[in-house]
């Protein structure tokens, strides 16, 4: 699911760092960027017997890797461009049975042997994995990035840990002096409120001001759980209309709806390990998700839904992470005017329209429940929210 796709899966990143001294003007930057991602750009290893290869290639064609005297990854305000990487795959069975045979064709030529030798075993596995790789076509595999230069945002277009490993690791080498960091619940949250709630958010943050990346995200792991927690209740309660906050394509103030539904996924440490819980289909009191919380279990996926007007958009948030899997926005449709490239530009901005719209109302929600949390009013709606998950306990 690539980012001109209606479905997409996105993971946020802050650029941080600083550019390098030549390259003050946007102009400048452009330059560099392209220079760098020429550098690194993808090298194909489909007629080598190399196992793997990793590089840049355009947003457009995952075969061109050609960023010299080429702006079409320069757009706007944004950079677009992909990582491929291609794998050789050896099944297992297949070197095991190559090996065998290498082993038997030693022990015929060396009949003093009754095994072979750890070392020459060694060799001969290292013998058979070449000569099957230049035999296997490599996979290849494509994730988009997304770059926002003004704001720093920078958006992955997949969510597996390894492949967000290998892309930072790349990003980093290709452009000296920046480093992504992983915009995690507590970084944005604090780049939604204003300024009369950060120092509330400060006091609830539970990691030390010291604390890594990683410390942050494990500390705080209560602002995605409480956060899925609300929106639940708030779903429960018919409490699904809400006000547009923050910056972006539609107008603030316009209204809209947000709500959970269809899948959640629930877990919780138990002796043996972690337990998880997965609850799918349409939902209408939530009674299975309300039992797995009355077993200290907390919704650490869920699938939300927005409306404004007559579009609509759906995710898998990731509440730990705030990363946003499956992401379905309204889909596009442009007008056939007969240039590929105005359709394909056209088609470019209209799917950054709509998913910094989606993006838009997600902040906005999440401002709202940030509101509440550090308000004066959260730990009566808390009494409320236990009431309503042990209505035997409460008190008529």
């Amino acid at each position: 699911m690539g980012l001109l796709s209606n479905t997409v899966s996105l993971c946020p990143f802050d650029v941080v760092g600083d550019f390098p001294a030549a390259a003050t003007s946007p102009t400048e930057r452009a330059a560099w960027i392209g220079e760098q991602l020429q550098q690194f750009a993808f090298r194909s290893i489909e007629h080598s017997g190399e196992e793997q290869a990793l590089g840049w290639v355009t947003l457009d064609d995952f075969q061109c890797s050609e960023f010299a005297g080429n702006t079409d990854w320069w757009r706007d305000e944004y950079v677009c461009f992909s990582l491929r990487r291609d794998q050789r795959r050896l099944p297992a069975a297949l070197v095991r049975a190559e090996l065998a045979r290498a082993q038997q064709r030693f022990l015929a030529e060396n009949p003093t042997f009754q095994r072979v030798p750890k070392e020459r075993n060694e060799e001969l596995k290292e013998q058979v994995r070449a000569c099957l790789l230049t035999r296997v076509l490599p996979t290849p595999a494509v994730y988009d990035v997304l770059w926002h230069l003004p704001s720093g945002r920078l958006f992955l277009c997949h969510l597996a840990a390894s492949t967000l490993d290998v892309a930072t690791d790349l990003f980093q080498k290709t452009f000296t002096g920046l480093r992504l960091v992983l915009v995690h619940p507590l970084a944005r949250a604090r780049q939604i409120l204003s300024a009369d709630l950060t120092h509330a958010l400060a006091a609830a943050d539970q990691a030390p001001a010291d604390a890594s990346v990683v410390e942050q995200i494990e500390r705080n792991r209560w602002l995605g759980w409480e956060f899925l927690r609300w929106l639940m209740y708030q779903t429960t309660q018919g409490s699904s209309l809400y006000a547009v906050q923050r910056p972006g394509p539609a107008a603030g103030g316009t209204a809209f709806r947000a709500w959970l539904d269809d899948r959640l996924l629930l877990a919780g440490a138990v002796q043996s390990g972690v337990q998880k819980v997965t609850v799918v289909g349409p939902q209408d009191n939530f009674d299975e998700v309300c039992s797995a919380l009355r077993q200290d279990k907390q919704i650490i996926e869920a699938t939300l839904h927005f409306e404004r007007g007559e579009q609509s958009w759906r995710l898998t948030l990731k509440a730990e992470l705030f990363q946003f899997g499956s992401f379905r926005c309204p889909a596009v449709r442009l007008e056939r005017d007969g240039a590929v490239e105005n359709e394909q530009l056209g088609l470019f901005y209209e799917r950054l329209h709509v998913l910094a719209e989606g993006l838009q109302l997600f902040d906005s929600l999440l401002l709202t429940f940030l509101q509440q949390r550090l308000g004066p009013a959260w730990p009566q709606l808390c009494q409320r929210v236990e009431a309503w998950l042990h209505p035997a306990d409460s008190v008529d």
